[in-house]
């Protein structure tokens, strides 16, 4: 219990820290104005999900470096991280130029496919109802789904933290009883470790939101948790 406990602190730690030096920034350069369907009234930074983001994934490459872990399971999780950090690229640009909506869902796609075909290429759901086809189809688009689920909650404040660090904290517990792939329960630590140290400034009335930067890779996170390979390999 004592690796992921550490791996939520230090990423709670590092994001809240990342908070406090961002925000005047993003505060500058990165503001969500309100429009018809905003829930909030006065413009309001968004961009928290760098922090997010950047405090999960220091904490998690501090434990790899510490207690390393088998290699298959390693692999996977750095093609999860590489599919969210591109994915977040693609949030930061749309956060700061709109991309159109036909572009942005199909670099959605290309990232949560990357991950899906990449991460687990074995994993199969329901192989004695489906053909494989069709369970990679609806997984893929379960992942996109999960993503913009993540980017509608990020508007209403505290939804998103209160929606995903009980799933990640379960994960966590579950990856240490070894009831899931140990790997996958530091990641999740780690990510609610990190939306943790964000929900401060996030609280009603939220003085910071993730923006699609943050939104987007950690619905892709979501979508990868729920999914996760059983038991140590």
């Amino acid at each position: 219990m004592l690796v992921p406990f550490a791996i939520s602190v230090a990423a709670a730690f590092a994001a809240a820290l990342f908070c406090v030096l961002l925000r005047p920034l993003l505060q500058r350069y990165a503001l969500a104005r309100p429009n018809a369907r905003s829930s909030h009234t006065v413009p309001t930074p968004q961009g928290g999900g760098i922090a997010v983001l950047a405090g999960a994934f220091l904490a998690i490459a501090l434990a790899f470096g510490l207690s390393p872990v088998e290699a298959e399971a390693g692999r996977a999780l750095l093609v999860v991280a590489m599919g969210a950090t591109v994915l977040a690229l693609v949030g930061a640009w749309d956060d700061i130029r709109p991309l159109p909506a036909s572009l942005r869902l199909a670099l959605q796609a290309a990232c949560v496919g990357f991950v899906l075909f990449r991460a687990a290429p074995e994993l199969r759901l329901f192989p004695e109802f489906l053909p494989l086809a069709a369970e990679r189809a609806l997984a893929l688009v379960a992942g996109i789904w999960f993503v913009n689920l993540v980017n509608f909650m990020d508007g209403l404040d505290w939804i998103t933290v209160a929606g995903i660090v009980p799933l990640a904290a379960a994960l966590a517990l579950a990856g240490n009883a070894g009831v899931i792939d140990p790997a996958t329960g530091w990641l999740a630590a780690a990510l609610c470790g990190g939306l943790i140290g964000f929900a401060p400034f996030n609280r009603p009335v939220a003085k910071l939101f993730l923006g699609d930067v943050g939104s987007l890779p950690i619905g892709l996170l979501t979508a990868a948790f729920a999914t996760p390979r059983a038991g140590h390999g």
